[in-house]
């Protein structure tokens, strides 16, 4: 799993995350967080799900300024935005409560069959 909190080489900052329109998954994690590997392969099939959905996945540690701005304290840690507006935040979540959260912001979603 490669985390990855640039957009075009440059970090976000807060206010920019803050401006993204659209619907938006902010993931805050490390490499080698147990749970977030756990949950990886669930997240990356309900991205192909829903790929109207932005996607950010942010390495995140101590006192880093943006997981803290979004009080991060456990990983994975998945912050579901829609115009820059928090609608759902979940820390280590069952694979339903994701579901639930991607239909939150993103609508129905694709059909796997």
């Amino acid at each position: 799993m490669s985390l990855n909190n640039a957009i075009n080489g440059e970090e976000l900052t807060r206010s920019e995350i803050d401006q993204l329109q659209g619907p938006v998954l902010l993931e805050f994690g490390a490499d080698w967080c147990g749970y977030c590997r756990a949950l990886a392969p669930h997240v990356a099939e309900l991205r192909k799900q829903f790929p109207q959905v932005k996607y950010i996945n942010i390495e995140d540690g101590k006192g880093q300024p943006l997981g803290r701005s979004f009080q991060v304290r456990l990983w994975p840690n998945f912050v579901f935005m829609r115009d820059g507006h928090v609608v759902r935040q979940l820390a280590r979540p069952s694979i339903t409560e994701l579901r639930e959260a991607f239909e939150a912001i993103g609508g129905a979603g694709e059909s796997s069959d």
